[in-house]
């Protein structure tokens, strides 16, 4: 699981886990403990979100109802905006808070330089921001798990707490990014802190840090903040141990305020955030090694494999069965044990990650049939042939109803431009080849989610976008055309061919299309799609299973954590 797991003086048991040393901890707060609130929040300043949506706060006309005078503050603008947790719907409280997390964004897109103002470096803001929330002694008292690496770290953060949780630790969990709701980030015992607490903090946060700003030292930026926001939340709802995931490298990361770890873990290590990590494991490994602190011990207790086995997170090697008018997180549905449209879902975006998801991928459709081995053999060509052609494999055992079952695997897929497809497609294709497990289409949408705008699981979801580019879609599917027939050239798509296969849906026929008749070079493409809308493409899948009842299509969800969240998203509706 790890590639290196390193241990500090304090050393924990319960196997290799100290139990008591846990719970012996007494909580010493001082007279200016960090949750002692002095006012229900929320204050929050109108040249913060002027440009977010538009939420009008005006003192004038303003319909929000009186709060202490202790939080009452004059804007640049001389505006009031009043506001109490108590006399807002919760639901437009969230909302609000959504917007004032989007005005902490700093740049529109990935790899591009952060406009952070002031004079101080990110760790002297991030100490000048602790100290305002008079956290500074206080994390040092808190049990903390430190986890960084390429790969994987989220997953090992979720096993290491849900093992812990299984020896009887309160645990608090800080991982990202978050696919739905900025709440996954902060799990208390194993769950979603609650909007309500979620606010509680947050505005606690927010007012506090706001009282402080200036020219020498602005707002956090996004991450920043949340990274602020799991210490306050951990150190105030009184967790046994924190276990605190990177969010990008390790030495210069917000997370490595963490002067004493209890534990540090590196997950596997390979060539992602090239641009700001370096183009060498050298260099990768030298930021991810940032936050040791000390030396190591091993063993693996019952409570350990048991919490192994119950670890779970959002995204990541997640099979979602979805029936008409219900969705099945996680198991299949009662009245039917194999289900007709099931999403395998996982955030896989780097070639090793990849390759894991397409070997999880191969074993979870489990194929009862046998298929055949490729090798350079004229009749083993052919049989690889027919496969595609038909795109589909009836079983041999199993009930009547199972063997009348028509099974199509989908590749639904989109990444984000840094990436690379031209080695993650290949690897999916290969590895699931090398498994005996071949798509029979592959469609390409963009991404619903975008980088500059923090919403909720309840925020509203666009149908489509109108005059959206494609552009990036359809080289993703030429880039597919290339692979399955082996195109070494570019592959050109007609201009009136790629207007109309975005922006109409494909017709029911193109499911069973027989792959052997895919011409890319005249336009025929048989084996892939674009479409401009995910919402549109969902409803066009389910359409699909409700009109042949022996169709079962298994969508492998995969390229982009955007990607995957905004499925959940849409089948939790």
């Amino acid at each position: 699981m790890f590639s290196m797991f390193v241990y500090t003086n304090n050393y924990l048991k319960c196997g290799i886990v100290r139990v008591s040393h846990f719970h012996e901890r007494e909580y010493k707060f001082s007279t200016r403990a960090p949750c002692k609130y002095s006012f229900q929040p929320a204050f929050v300043g109108t040249h913060d979100l002027i440009d977010r949506r538009k939420l009008h706060f005006q003192a004038r006309g303003s319909k929000y109802h009186k709060m202490s005078s202790q939080v009452m503050e004059k804007t640049e603008s001389n505006v009031a905006v009043e506001d109490s947790l108590r006399d807002l719907p919760l639901s437009n409280s969230y909302e609000t808070a959504m917007e004032a997390l989007s005005s902490l964004i700093t740049r529109q897109k990935r790899g591009t330089p952060s406009s952070v103002g002031g004079k101080y470096g990110k760790f002297d803001r991030m100490q000048m921001y602790l100290k305002i929330l008079n956290l500074e002694e206080h994390i040092p008292e808190l049990k903390i798990i430190h986890v960084a690496g390429t790969k994987g770290k989220g997953s090992t953060c979720a096993f290491c707490e849900a093992i812990l949780r299984e020896c009887g630790f309160r645990t608090g969990l800080f991982t990202s990014p978050h696919l739905i709701d900025v709440r996954e980030r902060f799990r208390i015992d194993g769950f979603d802190i609650s909007e309500d607490k979620f606010l509680l903090h947050f505005w606690d946060c927010w007012n506090q840090l706001k009282e402080h700003v200036s020219d020498d030292l602005p707002m956090p930026p996004l991450f920043q903040f949340l990274t602020v926001l799991a210490f306050k939340i951990f150190v105030c709802e009184k967790v046994d141990v924190a276990i605190i995931e990177v969010g990008l490298g390790g030495k210069r990361d917000s997370t490595n305020v963490i002067k004493e770890p209890v534990v540090c873990g590196i997950t596997p290590l390979g060539m992602d955030h090239t641009e700001v990590l370096g183009n060498t494991l050298g260099c990768i490994a030298s930021h991810k090694a940032g936050i040791f602190k000390d030396n190591p011990e091993s063993n693996m207790p019952e409570a350990f494999l048991r919490g192994l086995t119950t670890a779970h997170l959002y995204g990541r090697a997640q099979v979602v069965h979805d029936s008409s008018s219900n969705c099945h997180f996680g198991s299949a549905p009662a009245d039917n044990s194999s289900g007709d449209l099931i999403f395998y879902l996982d955030g896989a975006h780097s070639p090793e990650s990849m390759e894991v998801c397409a070997k999880w991928f191969s074993s979870a459709v489990q194929e009862s049939k046998q298929l055949p081995n490729l090798s350079s053999s004229s009749h083993d060509v052919e049989s690889m042939k027919e496969v595609w052609g038909n795109g589909y494999i009836q079983s041999e055992r199993g009930n009547t109803n199972e063997s009348n079952k028509i099974s199509k695997k989908i590749l639904l897929f989109n990444c984000m431009e840094v990436r690379d497809p031209q080695i993650l497609l290949p690897q999916l294709v290969s590895t699931c080849a090398s498994s005996g497990t071949y798509f029979s289409k592959a469609i390409f949408v963009p991404s619903i989610s975008t980088y500059n705008k923090v919403t909720s699981g309840t925020s509203a979801i666009p149908s489509g976008i109108s005059n959206q580019d494609l552009s990036w879609q359809f080289s993703l599917q030429r880039l597919w055309e290339k692979i399955i027939h082996g195109i070494e050239g570019d592959v050109v798509l007609d201009e009136s061919s790629k207007l109309d296969s975005a922006e109409t849906l494909p017709p029911r026929e193109f499911l069973y299309e027989d792959a052997s008749r895919c011409s890319p070079a005249d336009g025929n493409l048989a084996c892939s799609s674009v479409i401009s809308s995910l919402p549109l493409t969902i409803k066009w899948l389910r359409d699909c299973v409700r009109e042949n009842p022996t169709l079962r299509i298994r969508v492998l969800v995969t390229g982009s954590l955007h990607l995957v969240g905004d499925v959940l998203k849409l089948l939790k509706r």
